[in-house]
């Protein structure tokens, strides 16, 4: 098998343009993330996904954002509209174990109907009294351990249905009290506080193929965004036991200060395997590219790893789930 470039990517529209073609397939893009700019109809997002694998020329992971509520890139009146994970958490109440399963099976299913296989969730940052409103209710819980099952629960009903879960925010961003896509939140518990807390659930959640880094200092920990830190790189592979393929969150985020090409260096360095880059022009995604290059052969095994771990989805009644979430969350 060819040697995956470390990078996941995006696209400008509906359908690939030539340049873009002929760049992906040039760089070899580990995988591609859509946004709602690439979203209009079922036929047209299957034949989008088609193009990106077409150009790379093998079966390339296809991931989005389809967290619900505000984070959710397929929307009405085509696709279902979620509840804000907070939101529907409360709403299913004893019952939000079973009810985060088969919302993530329901979503799993319209996913693998276009041709993506890979979702950025769960998201188990566990929330506090300060957390920032950007993450607050995207959130299953505050408390680690009602987090993880939650996590566990939606982990579990994505990959049933053929879709890879992508763990976030690794390694915790329930703390943060700043908006990471516009500034660099800091953290300064102590790291033993931060253990029992923030980091259980993705402890919890360690054999998962796929997560995410987080943008914000853990001051006790290093002076450099998670990102960026090989410190904190450490406790994810060390501490937490994280062996899965690790992605970068958003490298243009404005959190990161700095030219695209040294913070994706920076961030492959520090113990990254994968650099995501989101919503740039194609320009920066070919500087993006270029300064990340092509896996480590650690990194390449991981991602194949991660490959493997796609299965095909089991035999599901939509509408039987249907009824049963509705029964579960009042509706």
């Amino acid at each position: 098998m060819n040697r995956f470039g470390a990078t996941i990517l995006d696209a400008d529209g509906l359908r690939l343009t030539s340049e873009e073609k002929a760049f992906f397939k040039d760089v070899k893009p580990f995988g591609f993330i859509l946004f709602a700019r690439n979203i209009d109809t079922p036929d047209q997002v299957r034949a989008l996904c088609g193009d990106f694998r077409e150009a790379v020329g093998y079966d390339c992971p296809i991931t989005i954002d389809q967290e619900g509520g505000r984070v959710q890139r397929l929307r009405a009146p085509i696709w279902r509209e979620w509840l804000p994970p907070m939101d529907f958490v409360t709403a299913a109440g004893p019952q939000a174990e079973r009810a985060m399963y088969l919302r993530h099976r329901v979503i799993a299913h319209e996913l693998f109907a276009l041709g993506i296989d890979s979702n950025c969730a769960p998201m188990v940052d566990v929330a506090g009294d300060d957390t920032h409103d950007f993450l607050r209710n995207r959130c299953y819980g505050t408390d680690a351990v009602t987090v993880s099952a939650l996590g566990r629960a939606a982990a579990t009903g994505l990959l049933d249905g053929g879709v890879l879960p992508v763990v976030k925010h690794m390694p915790g961003h329930g703390r943060a009290t700043a908006d990471s896509h516009f500034d660099l939140p800091h953290v300064a518990n102590i790291k033993n506080d931060l253990q029992g807390h923030d980091f259980a659930p993705f402890k919890a959640l360690c054999d998962l193929p796929m997560g995410m880094t987080a943008h914000l200092v853990y001051s006790d920990i290093d002076t450099a965004p998670a990102t960026l830190s090989k410190p904190v790189m450490d406790v994810i592979r060390k501490d937490i036991g994280f062996d899965g393929l690790i992605m970068t969150d958003d490298i243009a985020m404005k959190a990161l200060s700095g030219d695209l090409g040294d913070l994706s260096r920076q961030a492959l360095h520090a113990g990254c395997d994968v650099i995501l880059h989101c919503n740039g022009t194609l320009a920066e995604r070919c500087r993006v590219a270029e300064a990340s290059g092509e896996m480590t052969d650690a990194a390449q095994t991981r991602a194949i790893a991660a490959l493997n771990a796609r299965k095909t989805p089991d035999e599901i009644d939509i509408s039987a789930c249907d009824a049963e979430l509705e029964a579960l969350t009042g509706g």
